[in-house]
This record gives structure tokens, sequence and C-alpha cells, in this order.
């Protein structure tokens, strides 16, 4: 698929676009020969500020949670429905304002369908899912050399936003129920790396001191007047005062009230989200954003979507995961809106690739396949849509939705929750340590990136 500079992103994936044989290179040179001509007509101007010029980000969210649906869910039988002799009398499909939708697998979210904006003309760049799954949560390519020092978009966040305190107890970017491999800061300060998770209900997890807290609090008292002298030594650096805002950060956490409530919920709770891991990581996303600790993006990983063999197993498969989803994140949704925070907060679910569509496999089950689709909710966007649509059975994108009339990508993905988040994702900082400057979509100067701002109608 070929968009208006006659380039085919199907052969973008794996080597530097512009080598690809797909690509119609005489029609971009001339593109790019235009952008250059049009750069040197207007002199003292930087490109990077020619670049910049036009971005008008949304800035409509105060926070976001993304949620990855880590092994790959079939979009045919989720946020895509294709219906056919495979599709369970159990998914009961129902018509939404003319959005198609599995009501019977996911009703908690049908009831909430005015709040979401089901994206159908999303298409990975792989389908290995370490590889795609790290794409999406860098807005990259892996395997490119700025990748291996390139953050989270959780760790952009949070070094673009401000805490709601200015003395924030609780990291600004929180990962709930990590998976291994999880991406992290990469070269910016460990601040904003994620502050790791997996909440049970009772509470945060060795934030106590076995010998009670009085006993720490004459321990760390004496600490710091032993190490006093020490932490105030110029010679060693920034060391000392940097292992001080630690422990200070750390201290904050210990015997707090207000961290005990965001992470401990009664059982009646835990059972309204569902009873699961999830569940409980949505009720602590909502304490988190009611708390206004500090923190301000929030992941949530919910895995297992790998389904080669048997996918509408009764209690396993997309079913056993679906319960899951639709529990969580349908009462997330209620309990946001319910507060007034959902219209500040982007929500963003969505897995590293698709799976096979049409009949099932041999093993009845689905395989990897590059479409996929994207659900969206909160920071006042339209909901109870679908934006783009694909063929009959969901192999490939009929019709974007968007202005740039292509396949939405991770870097676009990326590029919309900054955006939402009032980041201005043209953004190249140039600390990095390869010296190449980093920019936050990539090719932010060519503009082969951005928003999917259709999803504010």
């Amino acid at each position: 698929m070929q968009d208006r500079y006659g380039i085919d992103w199907n052969g973008y994936a794996g080597a530097p676009f512009w080598r690809k044989p797909s690509i119609n290179r005489r029609v971009f040179f001339r593109h790019l020969g235009a952008a250059l001509g049009g750069y040197f007509l207007m002199p003292g101007r930087p490109m990077e500020r020619v670049a910049c010029a036009a971005v008008s980000p949304k800035a409509t969210a105060k926070n976001c949670i993304f949620i990855l649906l880590a092994g790959a869910p079939s979009h045919v039988d989720t946020f895509d429905l294709k219906e056919g002799p495979w599709t369970p009398a159990s998914f009961e499909p129902e018509t939404y304002g003319g959005v198609r939708f599995p009501r019977g697998l996911l009703p908690t979210l049908a009831g909430q369908m005015e709040s979401l904006a089901l994206v159908r003309s999303v298409r990975s760049w792989a389908a290995v899912h370490s590889l795609a799954q790290t794409w999406v949560q860098i807005g990259r390519n892996p395997a490119s050399a700025m990748a291996r020092i390139s953050p989270h978009v959780g760790s952009v966040a949070s070094l673009e936003l401000r805490p709601h305190d200015a003395d924030p107890v609780l990291p600004v970017f929180v990962s709930l129920n990590p998976s291994g491999g999880n991406p992290e800061n990469g070269y910016l300060p460990p601040e904003h790396a994620p502050f790791y998770v997996s909440p049970a209900g009772t509470g945060l997890a060795n934030t106590s001191h076995r010998d009670g807290a009085t006993r720490l609090s004459t321990r760390y008292n004496l600490l710091l007047e032993l190490d006093g002298d020490l932490r105030g030594s110029a010679p060693l650096g920034a060391g000392p005062a940097e292992m001080a805002s630690w422990n200070a950060a750390a201290r904050r956490l210990m015997y707090n009230p207000d961290v005990d409530r965001v992470f401990t919920f009664p059982v009646e709770e835990r059972t309204r989200y569902g009873g699961t891991a999830f569940g409980n990581a949505c009720i602590t996303a909502r304490n988190l954003l009611r708390a206004r600790l500090g923190t301000r993006f929030i992941q949530i990983t919910l895995g297992s979507w790998d389904h080669h063999v048997n996918i509408y197993a009764p209690n396993g498969g997309v079913n056993a995961l679906g319960r899951q989803l639709d529990l969580g994140l349908g009462t997330l949704l209620a309990d946001l809106k319910a507060d007034g925070l959902l219209d500040e907060t982007l929500i963003v679910a969505m897995g590293e690739f698709g799976r096979t569509v049409g009949n099932l496999n041999g093993q009845n089950g689905r395989d990897h396949f590059l479409q996929m689709s994207a659900l969206f909710a909160g920071a006042r966007i339209r909901g109870g849509r679908a934006l783009g649509s694909t063929d009959d059975n969901g192999a490939m994108t009929a019709e974007s939705g968007w202005h740039r009339d292509r396949d939405i990508r991770p870097e676009d993905i990326e590029a919309t929750i900054y955006s939402a988040l009032g980041i201005d994702w043209t953004t190249v900082r140039h600390d990095d340590p390869l010296g190449r400057g980093f920019e936050y979509v990539t090719f932010a100067d060519r503009d082969l990136f951005g928003p999917v701002h259709e999803l504010w109608g």
C-alpha cells in the first residue's frame, strides 16, 4: 500500500526505508527536494524550528493509561469483529451505532461503547513477539542503533510532564504487572524509569520495617547524621546527593497512609473488577489517578494472548482473556467517568500485532499477523465509533480513516499519546550519548509519522 508520496510502507521493517526496492525513489526524492527548497527560501529559520512550527498538540489529557495486550489478541475476534462459520454463538455480535462488536465476549465494554473509539487501520511492522512488543513501547524499530538508548514512551512522558505535586510521593511512570523484557528509561536519568508493581490489594510491598516504624526512624536519622559530612563532600561529585535523594524518595513511601490507600482495597472491590491480577492493576490505576501523588503515566500489562491453539476454548483462549479485559477495563472506564477523571485521561489498549483471519488453523487457533486494531478512550476523544476499516476478512486496511491515508503504525500511536498529553512529538533532544539527536518520534524532521487527531472528531 502506497501513501501519497509513493512510499510502500510495507517495505519499511528491517531496513532503512529509502533503500527498499518497493519505494518509488523518484517521487520520494522529489518530495524531499521540494522540502529542502522550501527551507532555503526561508532564511534564518532552522529546519528544526520549521518542523515544529505547525505542531499543535491536543493537550486534552493530564494522564495516560497504556494497556499492553501482550501476546497479540485476535483483532477479528475483538476490536475489529469479522463474523463467519468460525464465530462462537456465545460472542452474540451486536451493532452499536454502526459498529459491530462481540457483546457476548465483552459485555461490560459494550456498555461503555459511547466512550470507545476502535481504530481498525493499525498495522504492525513485525510479527515477532519480543520485537513488536518493544516497538509499541518505544515507538521505533528495536533493531535500530538508537533503540539501544531509547526510553519507553512513559519515560519520555515522565521527563516532559510535571507531577501534580512539586515533591511527588510516587514516580510519574508506574508499570503494573510487568512482563519480562519491558523497555525502561533508556539514556534518560533514572528518575524517569518505570516503577514496577504487581498489586494484590494488600498494600505496597517492602514499605515497612521488620522492627517497626519507630525503630526505622531511629536508624534512618542515625544514618543521616553519620553520613552528613560524606553527603556534602564536593570531591565525590553528585553521587552522594543522588543517593540521599533516592533515600528520601523511598522514605516517603514507607508508613505512608496515602500510599497504603492506593495499593490496599477490599475483596469486594477486587471481585467487582473481575478478581484477577489485571483487575487489581485497573483498581490501582484508578486509585493512583484519584490520589494525585505524582503518577501521570500508567502501563498495565495483560499477557497470554498468543492463541495458536484452541482460541475459542470455553474456559481458555480469547474467552478467558476477554473476560479479564472486559471486567477490568470496562469497570475502570465506568469509575473514571463517575469520578470525572476520564475526560483528562487517555486510555490506549493494544497488542503488538494481530492474528490470522478467516478460518482457524489446524489447531483451532490463529497465528501471527501484521494487521491489528487498537482501543482508545478518554481525553475527550469522540467515542461510539470505529476509525478506519479493513476488508471483508480483516486482512488489510480498506479505509485508513485519517488524513495521512495509510496504515496507522506504532510511531503514529506514540505521537498520538504525546499530542494528547500536550507534548511536542517532533522534539529532538541533543543530549543523547550517541550525539545523533534523539527524536521523540522517528523521522520527525521529515514528518513521516504523526498523531491520529481524527480521534477527536
